[in-house]
């Protein structure tokens, strides 16, 4: 039976990846994202993967808006089996030389909007006894980095709600909490961030791609799991952080400026922390090969050239010998036949 999918920041990154795989699955999927042009992309994505899909448009920062996206997705499918919560900005800078409002925003999206869908999620899971809730962390939510506070703010916020919430629903085994954290991910949240650093940002190596990311938050609908890892040194980065803090600290400011920030100038912008950037949005950020696309343009271009090859083999196989063609030695003589008796 497939399941009613709500799914937030849809348009971009980690939420466009899950949305085709979801799609994938066959499921059933309500799409919201402050694009409208993406946003239709992206259903017609789904769409074509064979899913039935409706996209409402949706600022999550706006009052009433998630509970009016809840009742679009009951109104259309009838309920909601799952709920996902991607839609994130983030902001480089020093703490005190981010403008206030660009700060709170950053943690209004990130955190405060988390919050306010998983009470809507809740509820509905509480009154069906069931339902899954999949927040979207960070290894940031477990340890810091300069020039990120507003992001780190907010996903250390988002881990103790996550946390609270498994708490306050122990009375419902059939409601989950799940939260998928992961590290560097190839997406365009880095060229979109609101910059006061003066340099564009850049996921620190080693990067993962949004594909795997989104394997790891359909996983957990199809099978819950309080926090699912996604990322080689996630552990690493958390043993340094808590064992050694005196070291991780002294060593994370040079570490972020050589592998978190490009050398390309940037002057200060708001990025898309207030409003979206349609032409920046897309699955992957281009900080990886897309090795995917490599292959297929790799295997089209040897299945021409086989192809090619065959037509020049028949063309050979088939030439007629007998219609006076020449060769190098002169022109071919028909042979003659003894009559049939």
């Amino acid at each position: 039976m497939s399941r009613v999918v709500v799914l937030t920041g849809a348009s971009s990154g980690i939420g466009r990846a899950a949305a085709r795989e979801f799609a994938g699955r066959g499921d059933r999927l309500v799409l919201a994202a402050r694009s409208p042009e993406t946003l239709a992309q992206v259903r017609d994505e789904c769409r074509r993967a064979g899913a039935e899909v409706r996209d409402v448009p949706t600022d999550v920062t706006e009052p009433g808006a998630l509970d009016a996206l809840a009742a679009t997705a009951v109104a259309e499918f009838g309920r909601i089996d799952v709920w996902v919560h991607t839609a994130a900005v983030m902001v480089y800078g020093r703490f005190e030389e981010i403008p206030v409002e660009v700060f709170e925003q950053v943690v209004r999206t990130d955190l405060l909007a988390a919050a306010g869908a998983a009470r809507v999620a809740l509820r509905h899971f509480r009154s069906a006894r069931r339902g899954t809730l999949i927040l979207t962390g960070s290894v940031l939510g477990h340890v810091t980095a300069p020039y990120l506070s507003g992001y780190v703010t907010s996903k250390w916020g988002l881990h103790g709600l996550a946390r609270v919430l498994r708490q306050e629903s122990r009375d419902l085994p059939g409601v989950h909490v799940c939260l998928v954290t992961p590290g560097s991910v190839d997406t365009p949240v880095y060229q979109q961030a609101a910059n006061y650093v003066g340099r564009i940002g850049r996921p620190p190596p080693p990067i993962t791609t949004p594909e795997r990311v989104a394997r790891a938050v359909v996983g957990c609908a199809d099978r819950p799991r309080r926090e699912i890892s996604v990322g080689r040194l996630n552990l690493l980065m958390r043993v340094g952080f808590t064992v050694l803090p005196g070291l991780y600290d002294r060593l994370v400011g040079p570490l972020m400026r050589l592998g978190g920030l490009t050398d390309r100038p940037v002057p200060p912008t708001e990025g898309v922390v207030f409003r979206p950037h349609p032409d920046g949005e897309a699955v992957r950020g281009g900080w990886l090969p897309d090795l995917p696309g490599l292959v297929r343009s790799i295997g089209g271009t040897a299945a021409a050239a086989g192809a090619a090859a065959r037509r020049l083999r028949r063309q050979v196989a088939f030439r007629p010998a007998d219609t006076g063609a020449t060769t190098p030695t002169g022109p071919v003589r028909r042979q003659s036949r003894p009559p049939l008796h």
